[in-house]
């Protein structure tokens, strides 16, 4: 799949890359100037995602133009152009403000008028807490695949309560003691290493990154997804579905769609994702 690769300076100096996939123009069935921004998930890349790849190909084949992107959570460590560590050890959520910025203004010097801003996991929570705080004019639907319940409370009453709340302890003692920035392997609610700050920044009783407690301030129509078989497994995604129908909101502007037989990276399901989110895309 041939791509243009593509990069922007955020507004705080950071260095992101990704790569623009357009669609044959015969193809193209979709309105000229719209184009789809996709984030990757926690410690994830746009250039290495099994998701990406089968998804982005079906996309471009139905007309789409997909952008996938970098933001400064991508790979564990990285150094992001600057002297200064990033990535999803070391990175705060609210600042996925400055690079979906970054990538829109893009997009928007490219002449594309309506952006479609979707993400996958943290990558969807990322796309969420932008548009609800503060979203870029340019952006005119959301699409959230599969982004987990970042919840304390649920959390310290799972089944997982114990690992949880265990790895908490340890982070709340290093931010007390003034190592914050101590890089801990942690199990819940996935393995992978976290600063002991940022590990209390997303998970913290606060709930700052619960889409539950910021999905009605998003002006736009959303379309959210998730996995039959990721909903039984962890309390990041059970029940969620539901309690997302159940939110008060205006006609058709929230969807939720459940692919069977789909897990969090859709192994299976992933033609039943990209035509959900071709056929919500074509609604006027």
């Amino acid at each position: 799949m041939i791509a243009e690769l593509v990069q922007v300076t955020t507004g705080d100096g950071l260095r992101l890359h990704g790569a623009l996939h357009r669609p044959a123009e015969a193809a193209n069935a979709t309105a000229p100037r719209q184009v789809l921004l996709l984030l990757h998930g926690a410690g994830g890349n746009f250039y290495s995602s099994g998701l990406f790849t089968g998804l982005i190909s079906r996309l471009v084949k139905d007309g789409l133009t997909v952008l996938a992107v970098n933001t400064r959570g991508h790979d564990a460590v990285s150094t992001a152009g600057t002297r200064k560590y990033f990535g999803a050890a070391l990175e705060v959520v609210d600042d996925c403000r400055h690079d979906i910025a970054a990538w829109v203004e893009f997009l928007t010097g490219r002449g594309y008028e309506q952006v479609v801003l979707a993400g996958h996991s943290l990558g969807a929570v990322k796309a969420i807490y932008c548009l609800a705080h503060e979203p870029p004019a340019q952006v005119s639907r959301l699409i959230a695949l599969s982004p987990p319940r970042l919840s304390y409370s649920r959390f310290a009453g799972s089944p997982e309560a114990e690992t949880f709340l265990s790895e908490f302890a340890v982070a709340e003692t290093h931010v007390r003691e003034g190592r914050g920035e101590t890089i801990m392997a942690v199990q819940f609610p996935l393995p992978y290493l976290v600063s002991a700050a940022g590990y209390l920044d997303k998970y913290g009783p606060e709930e700052r990154y619960n889409i539950l407690n910021f999905v009605d301030r998003v002006d736009c129509p959303m379309l959210f997804t998730f996995g039959t078989i990721e909903l039984r497994r962890g309390s990041a995604f059970e029940g969620l579905p539901e309690e997302l129908n159940a939110r008060p909101s205006e006609a058709g502007k929230l969807l939720v769609a459940v692919v069977a037989g789909a897990d969090h990276f859709y192994s299976f399901g992933l033609g039943e994702l990209a035509a959900q989110m071709v056929a919500w895309l074509g609604r006027s």
